[in-house]
């Protein structure tokens, strides 16, 4: 699937959400399109790992991490257990780690930075829950699509409703 999220959202344009935070490229895959699963969580990463250990069929992770560059909340492990098991992308609003060894991988990475140091591992936060940042609220089920211009998602089906 070729697409440019500049022509999407001409396309589309107000049906569409355009994330405001400034992402960095980290990943082989510079664009990329799938289905959102989410998890939020500050400095602890045990479930990103989780669920990018899990069978994705063409998945996009969004992470929120509030924005923390304290510690990175995916490095090169976690990264290529997402390739494995058919992720096709990673959003981290927060930070990452490995950062050479993930630009060789066939995945989208963004992220707001890297930082070496690891993250705690105890598992508090929420899987597949609504997050927010950037201007967009990012809920289980939507679509996103990414590239070097940004990232765009469909809105909630709550919006706009009622």
């Amino acid at each position: 699937m070729t697409f440019t999220t500049a022509d999407l959202y001409d396309e589309h344009g107000e049906a569409l959400q355009s994330c405001s935070v400034q992402l960095r490229q980290y990943g082989g895959r510079t664009a990329f399109t799938g289905v959102v699963s989410t998890v939020r969580c500050h400095r602890d990463n045990a479930l990103v790992k989780a669920a990018l250990a899990e069978p994705a069929d063409g998945r996009v992770l969004v992470v929120d991490g509030d924005g923390s560059l304290e510690s990175a909340l995916m490095g090169d492990l976690i990264a290529a257990s997402a390739v494995e098991n058919g992720w096709t992308g990673v959003v981290i609003h927060g930070a990452v780690r490995d950062v050479v060894a993930i630009r060789g991988l066939q995945l989208g990475a963004l992220a707001l930075g890297s930082n070496p140091r690891k993250s705690a591992k105890d598992g508090v936060g929420d899987r597949d829950v609504p997050v927010s940042f950037g201007g967009v609220e990012f809920v289980p089920g939507q679509r996103l699509w990414a590239d070097e211009d940004g990232i765009l998602v469909t809105r909630p089906a709550h919006e706009g409703t009622g």
